[in-house]
């Protein structure tokens, strides 16, 4: 069923007008720090007390659209609420944040598309934490977690990677991910007028017994555990996901060599040194990698991949790994996060993790050192990548990329962290 927006009515307007101090409180709002424009967009009234509200959030830099789940009781929020929960008071009526309402979860799975899931509302357990989304736990009748929805924060019209990916790759017959069980989609008006179809969220089989990679990772660090082993059974499932994307979306070979990733490497240094201007120092050994990678007469094929792969992108359970989170980088358009690209990308992503691993597991100098290169040496070998010049190059150039990324994102954000990409960049141009 695809559910058709309404226009934002008096009640929508007095509610967003209160998203202005309840948002930028969110982890997962991405305009912090900036003073947004918010408008509605849209409604989707689920029940008589619970409405889907879509609004624009734009500043400078940000020009998204958001779904904000949202009931409204008469009266007081109730005795025990999450504080957190509360967004204010509308005409007498108590605005609260509906995403793990049991009213607003069974008038989502009402309205969903897919096979379902026998699930108990009263129930969910919404999981703290999460920067992009918000996902809520769902267990069956016998208390045991069955599901986890995923309620998209940033919504756009198109199809959404971490929901066409997942149902394509169990199609496939790829079982390294957790089966989309129900998902829903909505119509509204863009901003610009222009008609829009899109997914609101996607409710997926719950792992049992997962534990986070990265955290994994780390944990393994800390108590100084090799951790080859699992980098190479997590190598190997890496493989078998892209051998499955390519049996589900195809490959497309080129024609220009290395010369678009050399370009975009070039970018990606111009971007950060704008941001990080101390990253100059680096300039001459990155644009020297790229002479290298624009020199190469042949790159592999392009294919459908994860994306935004990392260690906390996967989990282990029973022994072996699932991948999760297909959405790519949620605040760049969908039509730059499905274009084909290099599968060593997202090996160089989980490359780059194992750096941040031994870091936050506290190993420094020589320790972290030896436990970052056995994890790599394991993670490689899983996948299959051949030693051979042209993959070394590639995969040195992707991982330049990524940690010239990371190195204007901690300088930003985490400054405390700012010397794990530096000490990323220094060796892979020494």
């Amino acid at each position: 069923m695809i559910l058709d927006a309404l226009a934002p009515d008096d009640v929508d307007r007095e509610v967003v007008g209160l998203l202005g101090t309840w948002l930028p409180q969110r982890r997962w709002y991405p305009a912090k720090g900036a003073d947004a424009e918010l408008t509605p967009v849209g409604t989707l009234h689920l029940a008589d007390d619970v409405r889907v509200l879509l609004v624009r959030a734009r500043t400078d830099a940000v020009d998204v659209v958001l779904q904000v789940p949202v009931r409204l009781l008469a009266g007081t929020a109730p005795a025990g609420t999450d504080p957190a929960a509360v967004v204010g008071e509308v005409g007498g009526r108590s605005v609260l944040d509906a995403t793990g309402d049991p009213r607003f979860l069974a008038a989502w799975l009402a309205a969903a598309d897919g096979p379902g899931a026998d699930v108990d509302v009263s129930s969910a357990r919404v999981v703290t934490g999460e920067q992009s989304n918000t996902s809520v736990v769902l267990p069956g009748a016998d208390g045991v977690p069955t599901g986890i929805l995923k309620v998209l924060r940033t919504v756009a019209g198109g199809e959404n990677p971490d929901i066409d990916v997942p149902r394509r790759l169990v199609e496939a017959g790829w079982d390294g991910v957790p089966a989309p069980l129900a998902w829903s989609q909505a119509r509204w008006t863009s901003p610009t007028g222009a008609p829009e179809l899109g997914y609101l969220g996607v409710l997926s089989a719950f792992v049992p017994g997962a534990q986070d990679g990265f955290e994994l990772a780390c944990t393994w660090a800390g108590e100084g555990r090799a951790f080859r082993e699992p980098a190479a059974e997590l190598g190997a499932t890496v493989a078998g996901m892209h051998t499955a994307l390519v049996q589900a979306f195809g490959a497309a070979a080129v024609t220009d060599g290395g010369a678009v990733l050399a370009r975009s490497l070039v970018d990606r240094l111009a971007w950060a040194t704008a941001g990080v201007p101390s990253l100059g120092g680096y300039a001459d050994a990155v644009r020297a990698v790229a002479d290298e990678v624009a020199g190469l007469a042949t790159t592999p094929p392009r294919q459908r991949v994860h994306g935004d792969l990392h260690l906390g992108q996967v989990l282990r359970s029973t022994g072996r790994w699932f991948v999760i989170d297909f959405e790519g980088e949620p605040l760049a358009p969908l039509a730059a996060r499905v274009l084909p690209d290099l599968a060593l990308r997202d090996v160089a992503g989980l490359l780059r993790s194992f750096d941040y691993a031994a870091a936050v597991g506290g190993l420094t100098g020589d320790a972290a050192a030896a436990w970052t290169a056995d994890a790599r040496a394991g993670l490689l070998a899983g996948y299959g990548v051949l030693d051979d010049p042209t993959s070394t190059l590639l995969l040195r150039a992707l991982e330049l990329d990524k940690t010239l990324y990371e190195a204007v994102y901690e300088a930003r954000n985490r400054p405390a962290w700012a010397p794990i990409p530096q000490a990323g960049l220094e060796r892979l141009l020494r």
